[in-house]
């Protein structure tokens, strides 16, 4: 009975092992994606689309359109709060939004709810979940997946670190 007990110990420490030494992913984000390189103040410089026309997509997270968007800034805290101010002109209207946001690293992705007025995160159930595609201390690229037909495209927003 010991024997069987060593010999599968000795078995699992030799899975763990290897399972350490196996490659990672070979994305930008990867190993690297951590709250703390979302945590700060971006602006969202420019929405462009993979697999879709611009043309098809009318709003962005249901808010306005994709236009509105360009040129505002993102605040993430290391708490989860945060905020999207959009600057408004060129037929927007100007606007801020609370949200909660969190980051998956199982999943490399971001999400994020939106809160109103009297809002708490934990009963809001809503909400929108993007790939995190590259996180670099002064580049960050988020892809919303929609679907268009019957593929998967994305609209694709990139920030840059705010000074």
């Amino acid at each position: 009975m010991k024997r069987i007990l060593f010999i599968a110990a000795i078995l699992c420490g030799s899975l763990m092992v290897l399972q350490s030494c196996s490659s990672t992913k070979g994305t930008t984000a990867g190993a690297d994606l951590k709250r703390g390189k979302v945590t700060g103040t971006w602006l969202l410089n420019t929405v462009s689309f993979e697999g879709i026309p611009s043309v098809a997509v009318k709003s962005l997270f249901d808010e306005a359109s994709y236009k509105c968007f360009e040129g505002s800034t993102w605040r993430f805290t290391n708490s989860g709060n945060g905020s999207y101010a959009l600057p408004g002109g060129n037929g927007c209207d100007a606007k801020t939004q609370t949200i909660f946001w969190s980051v998956s690293t199982a999943d490399e992705t971001f999400q994020f709810k939106k809160l109103y007025e009297g809002d708490k995160a934990k009963n809001v159930t809503t909400g929108y979940r993007l790939i995190l595609s590259a996180t670099t201390g002064d580049n960050l690229v988020l892809k919303s997946p929609i679907q268009y037909g019957n593929t998967t495209a994305y609209i694709v927003l990139n920030y840059t670190k705010a000074q």
